[in-house]
């Protein structure tokens, strides 16, 4: 919850773009909503001349015997069934069409945004690091936080939060519209919500697991191309391309593992609501055949009915498909973040005095060096003074630096 929140701070900037975004993805669920609302019109007035009403009913408001019609939505001058019906569909597609490419748009420029300040604050922590910093993590780890893992969470704040928020809002319309055509039928649905949380939720748990351990594997690939590319004369001079060949294939293996076990606890969640919605819609034929012939339902209402069930069903299907990418995002910051809040051992004393400009000279009275604590030090008690202008390299019995 703490990561969660933490990222959440990076959308402040964006708040304007972002509140745009979810108003315009409410109005493509709407406008969905709606759209499906046709369908019983359609079959019971277009597809029906018999029919004598004047008025097309789209639903009664649940509790009361107050009914919505569709020429409500639409100019007066509009007589005609299939004219009122043709009106409403095209321009309902054409207002969510245009609302759906604003409101992705929006989303994926906070997203983008969001991650483009993450990553620039990571690169500026891990630059300001102390040279033990770099002797504790190597190269192929700080590259695949800053590329890898930050690709994750750009996955999960752009495309997936785009989506998100169009299947939310369509879920809540779309339920509406289950409710007010269905009545009594639609609260069968709510079955099977328990059960999909619990499920998703056990899901949701393992894939950030293997997420996790898949990075890392890619980290250790990437570590070893540094090393054998960086330093292709010391393999080729001793010999060694076969043994580091033989390294890399085991690392390689070791993330074919990984990346299988994130897949196959991410591949479950859609069998399990396949299983689950059909279970659903077969309850739901049963029972509303007989309310068909007792003339409770039109054929026209009752298909409406199903259509809409099933609209409901592609969300919540999703649903567990973004809570996985959610989670590999969750997995993917605990190292970012771990680089942005490390400290360096050598740390600037509180209220240190300021030094005055440089003129003279530098002295070091009775200096030691050492890495990590580590014995015996690379440098004891050294008495030295540089003065302006002089060069000076201190080098060891090998000539290194």
């Amino acid at each position: 919850m703490r990561r969660l929140i933490r990222l959440l701070r990076y959308v402040r900037p964006y708040t304007l773009q972002l509140l745009s975004a979810v108003v315009l993805m409410a109005l493509v669920g709407l406008l969905d909503a709606f759209r499906l609302l046709l369908v019983g019109p359609m079959l019971d007035r277009v597809l029906n001349p018999v029919s004598q009403s004047r008025n097309i009913a789209l639903f009664t408001i649940p509790g009361s015997q107050h009914t919505v019609f569709l020429q409500n939505f639409v100019p007066s001058h509009f007589t005609n069934a299939w004219t009122i019906v043709a009106v409403a569909l095209v321009t309902a597609t054409i207002l969510k069409g245009i609302c759906f490419y604003s409101g992705t748009y929006l989303v994926n420029y906070v997203g983008f945004g969001v991650i483009t300040d993450l990553r620039n604050e990571l690169y500026g922590s891990v630059l300001r690091r102390s040279v033990a910093f770099f002797q504790k993590y190597t190269t192929g780890t700080l590259v695949s936080a800053i590329i890898n893992d930050i690709d994750k969470i750009q996955f999960a704040t752009s495309q997936v939060l785009a989506e998100f928020l169009q299947q939310f809002f369509t879920l809540i319309f779309i339920a509406g519209v289950v409710i007010a055509l269905g009545g009594k039928f639609a609260w069968i649905l709510l079955v099977f919500i328990p059960v999909i949380v619990f499920s998703s939720g056990r899901v949701g748990r393992r894939v950030r697991s293997t997420t996790r351990k898949g990075q890392d594997k890619l980290a250790e690939i990437q570590n070893i191309l540094h090393e054998t590319i960086s330093g292709n004369r010391i393999v080729k001079a001793f010999g060694m391309e076969g043994w580091e060949t033989s390294r890399f294939y085991g690392a390689a293996r070791r993330l074919f593992k990984a990346n299988m076990r994130s897949v196959s606890a991410a591949a479950i969640s859609s069998p399990l609501m396949d299983v689950f919605g059909a279970i659903a819609v077969s309850l739901l034929l049963l029972l509303g055949r007989d309310q068909i012939r007792q003339q409770v339902f039109t054929a026209g209402t009752f298909v409406a009915f199903l259509f809409a069930v099933f609209k409901l069903y592609e969300p919540v299907r999703k649903f567990a498909a973004f809570y996985n990418n959610f989670q590999q995002a969750l997995g993917a910051s605990a190292s970012v973040f771990q680089f942005l809040d490390a400290e360096d051992e050598v740390q600037e004393k509180r209220r240190a005095p300021v030094l005055p400009p440089f003129h003279e000279s530098i002295r070091f009275e009775r200096v030691g060096f050492g890495y990590n604590g580590a014995e015996p030090a690379v440098l004891r008690d050294i008495d030295l003074e540089v003065r302006a202008g002089e060069l000076l390299a201190i080098v060891g019995s090998s000539g290194s630096g």
